[in-house]
């Protein structure tokens, strides 16, 4: 196998209403349950042909589990953040709104212009929030990919393999499900990652507790 172009998603949804529009965090949609991994069928002898669903290598490995939460992680600390942001600005505007036939002429132009600063500002927070997102998914996808490849391509090898599709992307209409390798490929991958990991450091030893010291004899009379 020469080549294998891996396309993955580890979704998130970073909302937050720019300028005075309230920020609200989209509901999270619930994937919808994992299907237990069933043992692989034989591998049809002497075929050359297969295919490998990677959404759901990335969705049901070790490695894609780990990946997924920590864009998600990331993705509801800046929406809270945002959030958080907005309830300022909203708080200021509903003065202003409130408030604002009472205030004299500096006081008013002051609120104004803070209200503005808090508007450009939650639109830069929020561009800044994408981005970091959308770099770390970008990171973690590099990486996935790189962790996979080699597993891949080792059972590639194994199995004589000549083309190998990606279900979702190639518009398979039928195939035979012995043909699949996903399942197989998940395996190999969670064990590989287990393997990797970097072992437990030992728990330190406690010191040795020192014997009492011994009681000097009394002088006999």
């Amino acid at each position: 196998m020469k080549s294998f172009v891996l396309g993955l998603v580890f979704g998130f949804a970073l909302v937050a209403t720019p300028g005075a529009a309230r920020a609200q965090q989209a509901p999270a949609v619930q994937p919808p349950p994992a299907a237990p991994l069933q043992p692989p069928r034989p591998f049809p002898e002497g075929a050359k042909i297969a295919y490998l669903d990677i959404q759901r290598v990335a969705a049901e490995s070790a490695e894609g589990k780990v990946s997924t939460a920590r864009v998600q992680a990331l993705n509801q600390k800046k929406v809270a953040e945002l959030n958080d942001l907005n309830k300022r600005l909203l708080a200021d505007q509903q003065k202003l709104q409130a408030q604002g036939a009472m205030l004299n002429e500096a006081a008013r132009a002051e609120l104004e212009r803070a209200i503005d600063r808090q508007q450009k500002d939650l639109q830069r927070r929020q561009q800044d929030a994408q981005e970091e997102v959308q770099q770390l998914q970008t990171d973690l996808q590099s990486t996935f990919q790189g962790k996979l490849y080699p597993i891949i391509q080792q059972l590639v090898s194994e199995k004589g393999i000549e083309v190998l599709f990606s279900q979702r992307d190639s518009g398979i209409v039928f195939a035979n499900p012995a043909l699949d390798l996903t399942v197989d490929v998940i395996k190999r991958f969670d064990v590989a990652q287990a393997a990797a990991a970097p072992a437990p450091a030992p728990a330190a030893t406690p010191a040795a507790t020192p014997p009492p010291a011994a009681t000097p004899a009394k002088p006999q009379d």
